[in-house]
């Protein structure tokens, strides 16, 4: 088949986005097929800070895939002071697709993140006859159509019409349905994956040992809702309690400075080691400097990183949230604590820390679930099946056509006041 693979994010941007985008595309090209990967990207100072952004650099896209990249102009109004225009957005990444599928026609269309690619994908399905593939994130459940009328509409949109959505996890989809008020026949639950032969135990290390200090590392987007503040609090409470511990924090995102500060402070002074943004293919080295891994994230879709972790060997401690309670069982292959509670996040630590057979225990379980249930190899046949059983399906909504570009009578005033228009990164 010929797909058209369409991103928000892909490298350098940091980001779960591109991590997943990168061992898909290498699994499509390995199943024979040929693919186009479309990639919005941030080239302004801005989104360059946040995201370690910026063009996608040839050699990080897999060998057999057709790279396009387009710089998100509508995000980057904030750069000007003007609310980001996500709507020219959408408009370039449907004209690139056209584009591509007038060159040589596509077989199907793939989006990840609801919007702006999801849209853009489903206006181009309508134009072409393309059948369209929408794989819902976390920001598409979690922020997209809670900010205002615009974005609700347009997410609902994709919810209804798209022939097949692809989601991570049976609770994330619980809640996308029934905040959106869509079937939740509608999806179709791909649990995310990891590369079990790029992150694997460090060679000739028990599973479940411990360094002495025990070290305990974070590992991924620095955002306030990743929990990132509050791991930071658990690990003063520790420290207040008398256990001699460190901390790893790896990763960029909008609260970076802010995070490092914060470790700068007495009463976390010479504990918390703050590593900045890590590539991915440098990440399995960062995993094996830890002993624990702690996720307080708020909620995920489903979460790439605590896969890692499992796959690296390392004991994991997480909140029973939406995204995690997929894929870590309490007290069957990690610890769940609630989020936004520093004080129950370093009670469970203590006792993965305290308790050398449970630490095992759960440790070995993971590891083997992991590299069982949620390896690449897995995910990719599932997502190859279900791009079979849309080839045949049509879209079904009319659309006309002026100029070569699909024109919709019915898309929703823009709302100036939408919050995530002043703050793009957010979305």
């Amino acid at each position: 088949m010929r797909i058209c693979f369409v991103s928000r994010r892909y490298w350098p941007a940091v980001s779960g986005m591109s991590t997943y985008a990168e061992n898909l595309l290498r699994a499509l090209v390995a199943a024979g097929h040929e693919v186009t990967l479309v990639s919005q990207y941030r080239g302004d100072r801005q989104g360059r800070a946040v995201y370690g952004g910026g063009p996608p650099p040839p050699e990080r896209v897999p060998e057999g895939v057709e790279l396009v990249a387009l710089e998100s102009l509508g995000e980057q109004a904030v750069g000007d002071g003007l609310p980001a225009d996500f709507e020219a957005d959408v408009s370039a990444l449907r004209d690139a697709v056209t584009a591509l599928h007038a060159r040589a026609p596509l077989d199907v269309l793939h989006a990840q993140y609801g919007y702006p690619p999801g849209l853009a994908v489903l206006e181009a399905s309508e134009l072409l006859g393309v059948p369209a593939v929408v794989s819902i994130q976390g920001g598409d459940g979690h922020w997209v159509g809670t900010c205002c009328t615009t974005h609700r509409t347009a997410i609902r949109r994709v919810l209804r019409e798209t022939p097949a959505l692809l989601i991570g996890s049976p609770s994330f989809r619980a809640e996308v349905a029934a905040r959106h008020r869509v079937p939740a026949e509608r999806f179709t639950v791909v649990p995310g994956a990891t590369d079990t032969d790029l992150f694997h135990p460090a060679p000739g290390r028990d599973i479940g040992d411990l360094a002495d200090p025990p070290t305990l590392l974070y590992h991924g987007r620095i955002d306030v809702r990743k929990g990132v503040l509050d791991l930071l609090e658990t690990v003063r409470l520790l420290r207040a309690d008398g256990r001699r511990l460190r901390l790893l924090v790896s990763g960029t995102g909008p609260d970076l400075d802010q995070v490092t500060r914060r470790a700068l402070r007495p009463d976390l002074a010479g504990t918390v080691e703050v590593l900045g943004p890590t590539g991915y293919h440098d990440a399995p080295a960062v995993y094996r400097r830890g002993d624990v891994f702690v996720s307080p994230t708020w909620a995920e879709g489903f979460s790439n990183t605590v896969l890692e972790a499992m796959a690296s060997g390392l004991t994991v401690v997480s909140t029973d949230v939406v995204g995690v309670v997929d894929c870590v069982r309490d007290g069957v292959n990690g610890l769940l604590a609630p989020p936004r509670d520093p004080r129950a996040l370093a009670a469970a630590v203590g006792r993965v820390l305290d308790d050398t057979a449970l630490r095992r225990r759960l440790t070995r379980t993971a590891l083997h679930q992991v590299r069982t249930q949620w390896s690449w190899p897995v995910a990719a046949a599932r997502i190859g099946a279900v791009y079979e059983r849309v080839r045949a399906a049509r879209p079904t909504r009319s659309t006309q056509v002026t100029g070569g570009k699909a024109v919709t009578s019915d898309a929703p005033a823009v709302d100036p006041s939408c919050r995530f228009r002043r703050a793009p990164h957010l979305l």
